[in-house]
């Protein structure tokens, strides 16, 4: 079985319950926590420079590939920023490496979605340097609204109504929109993805999700998952 590794913001260092939901018994993942402390630019810098140290002891567990699944973690200085992290992390190891800020940018491209709605659970600071980030990479951010939390365990209780409702809010707030971006890694996203397409008929790329198909073709494997949204067709 194919083993790849995930490092995640919390300390725990749990594999995000997305991977075993889209893949099952074809891919084993482990994980290890940064243990960041709130999701802002102070706890980002607080543990970013321990990013590489643990895709080291993911090396050794012996994973083919490794992701950073900390969406903001990896945009929060910029599109350069996020570049040399990644050329950093596959130097160190010699192992295909990645970002979930990668994973959202590549996920958007595959749905042809250039105009884009924003959905996050973020506070206002960290939303700005999301928009930079996505305009950095040749998109257009229409609406794009956060919820405000800056608790990492917060995060992963947001129920699938309030992120159906957010989604809806920003996509019908401006008009033109290609598709929806949920942004966050912690947040739990499969159910809404599939409820929010349904509803407006436009694809949905949402960071955890994304974060694993990204991973999964970096590691050279079928990244499908029929029946969990558009970007696993």
């Amino acid at each position: 079985m194919e083993h790849l590794g995930l490092i995640v913001p919390p300390a725990a260092g749990a594999v995000p319950v997305d991977g075993p939901l889209l893949y099952g018994d074809r891919i084993r993942f482990s994980a290890r926590g940064l243990g960041l402390g709130e999701i802002s630019t102070r706890g980002y810098t607080e543990v970013i420079d321990s990013v590489i140290g643990k895709a080291l002891e993911l090396k050794a567990d012996g994973v083919s590939a490794v992701s950073l699944m900390g969406t903001s973690l990896s945009f929060f200085r910029g599109a350069a920023f996020n570049r040399q992290l990644e050329v950093e992390m596959a130097r160190a190891t010699g192992l295909p490496c990645t970002t979930m800020s990668n994973a959202i940018v590549a996920g958007l491209r595959s749905l042809n979605v250039r105009r884009v709605a924003v959905a996050t659970a973020y506070i206002d600071e960290v939303n700005v340097q999301l928009r930079r980030y996505l305009e950095q990479n040749d998109f257009e951010p229409l609406a794009l609204e956060g919820l405000s939390i800056s608790d990492v365990q917060e995060v992963g209780t947001v129920s699938t109504q309030v992120l159906v409702d957010l989604s809806r809010k920003v996509f019908e707030a401006q008009p033109g929109a290609d598709g929806i971006l949920i942004s966050c890694g912690g947040l739990v996203t499969l159910d809404a993805v599939r409820e929010v397409e349904a509803l407006l008929k436009v694809p949905v790329v949402s960071s955890s999700p994304a974060g694993f198909w990204d991973l999964v073709r970096r590691a050279g494997l079928d990244a499908r998952s029929p029946g969990h949204g558009r970007l696993f067709a």
